[in-house]
């Protein structure tokens, strides 16, 4: 029995390093084809024309949440999903993904009419259509998360991604615009959930049979709610700009900011996200600790370095009709330089199985967000002291995630202001190190090289002077596949 024991625990072990290996290289890769096809379509769109897709996002957004109903991580969460589960949210998913995109193309006169724009009728009838393909594959999605399959999915995403955006720019290059943004969204959705068919040896059967997802959605229901707080909190700048100022052009200077700021986050979320819940349900929390230590020692030097190159990097690569993003990503990058943490706060409740927890936080945020940004534009403040108050709130939300931590594993506060603290100091002290020496350069290709080339030796030249763990630990499990 110990032999066994020491065999599975050897195992997850293996699992979590190729899962930390493969989320890292893949999640890296979509988002540097992510940057290059964005930085394309940059060139050849207008703000406006980003605005516009804004708009559609919280809808589209929504929908998937209420028809994913938090299933995916309600089947992770069981040691062993039967095929009866999977096949209750197969088509749970399939039946409310058809009723809500049926509401949403009802709906679409009411959108337009919402944001005063006559196009985004069609747009929204159209860009909806992916919501309805999505509900196909949620279960095989859930199949390959629940078994570790990074690598499957890594490839999945890879393949959907460079295929969409190559449609994407084409259709952008002859004119066609924000539908060239539409085209490609649909599109990655309909390939993604074509290929996980492919990967996925899970089938449906054609026995309808609801009641084992309804037994899982006392606690599926609370991630629902959840998410969709998280969604409502994601857009909504997408969604109160675009009714504040009308014409899409104010929305499109933030998307823009917020689009690049979402990449850097989601190459370490995603990451920490594909192995966290699974590893988190079974082991104890030295395992969290170093999951946070890691997520600190990654996050905090590769968001606040962005934060330090925005304007080199939005004026050289997309354009100077985009300067208006430069410091609404720097800032931006402020509140994602902890959202990777966040990420790995919520997974640890999740695998508790404390869902309610996830609930109260994620509605109380949201709220506050909400209500915060209507105040702010009614007392006549601008789109940056809306950004300032969403990066504070954010930044601050993180206190009430560690205090349920610490409720449920009990880890102490200094603890994990040891674990959070000194990586912050290291890569807020290097970045304003490397903004004060490049001070006096303009704007051009020789700064930007200069502060990033010298932000890595300095943040990796102090860790190692510090003696830092975190730099054999990860040296050790990319070589050799060891632990985290």
């Amino acid at each position: 029995m110990a032999q066994h024991e020491s065999s599975r625990h050897q195992s997850l072990k293996a699992r979590t390093a190729r899962g930390l290996l493969w989320g890292g290289f893949s999640n890296g890769m979509i988002q540097l084809l992510g940057a290059i096809f964005g930085v394309i379509l940059l060139n050849f769109l207008d703000p406006s024309d980003y605005g516009k897709m804004s708009a559609l996002y919280v809808f589209s957004n929504v929908a998937g949440c209420l028809q994913e109903s938090g299933f995916t991580a309600a089947l992770a969460n069981r040691k062993e999903a039967r095929h009866e589960e999977y096949n209750a949210v197969f088509w749970f998913n399939v039946i409310a993904g058809t009723i809500l995109y049926i509401i949403l193309f009802l709906s679409a006169p009411a959108i337009a009419n919402f944001y005063h724009e006559p196009v985004l009728k069609p747009l929204a009838r159209f860009v909806f259509i992916g919501l309805w393909i999505s509900s196909l594959g949620i279960s095989q999605q859930a199949w390959l998360f629940s078994h570790l399959q990074v690598k499957q999915t890594s490839l999945i995403n890879l393949t959907a991604l460079i295929t969409s955006n190559i449609v994407g720019i084409l259709m952008v290059f002859h004119d066609y615009a924000f539908w060239g943004l539409a085209t490609q969204s649909v599109l990655y959705t309909a390939i993604g959930t074509f290929l996980r068919w492919q990967v996925s040896p899970w089938r449906p059967s054609l026995r309808i049979d609801l009641r084992p997802a309804w037994r899982m959605f006392g606690f599926s229901s609370k991630l629902l709610v959840n998410s969709l707080a998280y969604q409502l909190n994601n857009n909504a700048f997408g969604v109160l700009l675009n009714r504040f100022y009308p014409g899409g052009y104010v929305a499109g200077i933030y998307n823009n900011a917020r689009k690049w700021d979402d990449m850097a986050i989601s190459t370490i979320g995603s990451m920490i996200q594909g192995v966290a819940q699974p590893v988190l349900r079974e082991s104890e929390s030295t395992a969290f600790r170093k999951l946070l230590r890691f997520t600190c020692f990654v996050s905090f030097p590769c968001l606040l370095g962005l934060a330090l190159i925005a304007e080199d990097f939005i004026v050289l690569l997309v354009g100077q009709k985009w300067h208006e993003s430069a410091l609404l990503l720097s800032m931006l990058c402020v509140y994602g330089t902890f959202s990777p943490v966040v990420t790995l706060y919520s997974n640890l409740v999740i695998s508790r199985g404390r869902s309610t927890i996830n609930m109260i936080i994620g509605l109380l945020n949201c709220a506050l967000v909400w209500g915060g940004i209507i105040v702010l534009h009614q007392l006549g403040e601008g789109l940056t002291s809306m950004v300032i108050f969403y990066v504070v709130l954010n930044i601050a939300w993180l206190l009430v995630w560690q205090a349920s931590a610490k409720r449920l594993i009990r880890l102490r506060w200094r603890d994990a202001l040891k674990d959070v603290v000194p990586f912050f100091a290291f890569a807020l002290g290097v970045m304003l190190l490397c903004g004060w020496f490049t001070w006096t350069m303009e704007i051009s290709w020789l700064r930007l090289a200069i502060r990033v080339i010298l932000a890595i030796i300095l943040y990796v030249g102090l860790l190692w002077v510090a003696r830092a763990q975190i730099l054999r630990d990860s040296i050790h499990y990319i070589f050799h596949h060891g632990q985290i």
